[in-house]
């Protein structure tokens, strides 16, 4: 059967729509112990910043039900490092390379766009808009339909004829109004959900089980939440979605295919089994088969409401 989807016609193709998320999959190169890489529909890096940074405090990760709590913080080692150590060891003759961009002013972002577009191993830049705006008093820039867009518009330029993957988290007043905001700034595709931000407690030691006490929640518990995104935004905008939440097997990928996803990022299952993805990649065709799809863009978006 066959798994291409083209994202961006002729600049942003995947042999399919499986890829890696932001922020669980490292560079890539930590996988490598555990399955082909090249085999993915995309690999999006961790989060990147202009200058090194090193994250949160201690302890970062704490499990919830059917979720994980996460506050890493951004921690790299800058954007130089990235394209002078790690972007060369990287198959990104044979696999799309999608480095995350992170940054807390819209001229960061398009540094950090201009630095990386410029870069042949670069397939796409996927701009992260849950990022706290200091110029709006720490508001994420995708609160915001105005500062979202600038923020899009601002990578898009820098990128030149690189692919942006805006992506949007749901803890805003109306996701849809962002979705068409961003889209309407450039965006050459959406990826959603972000983290939801959460709060886990130890009753015991009185203390909240993160060292910067809230964090981003993942895993199975999103997904109901991320697929009604997917479905509301793949209605309302012309440029494909990604869905990101949850996704731990290949009849996950199909639902968000369902509701309109083109295409679908795995997190922090990762985490659990770092196996995870490459089973999933191995796995769709048959699951595929077993449930009557023949064509993947005839499934898509075929949810009957």
């Amino acid at each position: 059967m066959e798994m291409h989807v083209s994202l961006v016609p002729g600049l942003l193709e995947l042999k399919n729509p499986v890829l890696s998320a932001a922020g669980t999959f490292g560079s890539g190169l930590e996988y490598l112990p555990y399955g082909d890489i090249t085999q993915l529909g995309g690999i999006i890096t961790n989060g990147l910043t202009l200058r090194p940074c090193m994250g949160s405090p201690m302890p970062r990760i704490a499990e919830t039900p059917s979720g994980l709590l996460t506050s890493v913080g951004t921690q790299n080692d800058g954007a130089e490092h990235f394209i002078r150590e790690v972007l060369p060891q990287l198959p990104w003759q044979d696999v799309p390379i999608i480095p995350n961009l992170n940054a807390n002013f819209v001229d960061d972002f398009s540094e950090l766009a201009g630095m990386l577009a410029a870069e042949e191993g670069v397939a796409a830049l996927e701009v992260n808009l849950s990022c706290h705006n200091d110029n709006r008093s720490g508001q994420r820039f995708n609160q915001n339909p105005v500062t979202a867009a600038r923020a899009v518009s601002a990578v898009k330029k820098a990128a030149k004829d690189k692919p942006v993957i805006a992506k949007l988290s749901p803890q805003i007043m109306d996701i849809v109004e962002v979705a068409r905001s961003v889209e309407a700034a450039g965006a050459d595709v959406i990826s959603c959900i972000g983290k939801v931000q959460g709060l886990a407690v130890d009753v015991r030691e009185r203390r909240a089980m993160l060292g910067n006490i809230t964090g981003g929640l993942s895993g199975p518990a999103v997904k109901p939440l991320a697929l009604r995104c997917v479905w509301q935004i793949s209605r309302a905008v012309d440029i494909p979605v990604i869905g990101v939440g949850g996704i731990r097997c290949a009849v996950d990928v199909l639902e968000y295919l369902l509701v309109g996803a083109h295409a679908v990022a795995v997190g922090s299952a990762s985490f659990s089994d770092p196996e995870t993805i490459f089973r999933i990649v191995r796995d769709l065709p048959a699951v595929c088969e077993e449930y009557g799809i023949d064509d993947l863009s005839e499934f898509r978006s075929s949810l009957k409401v």
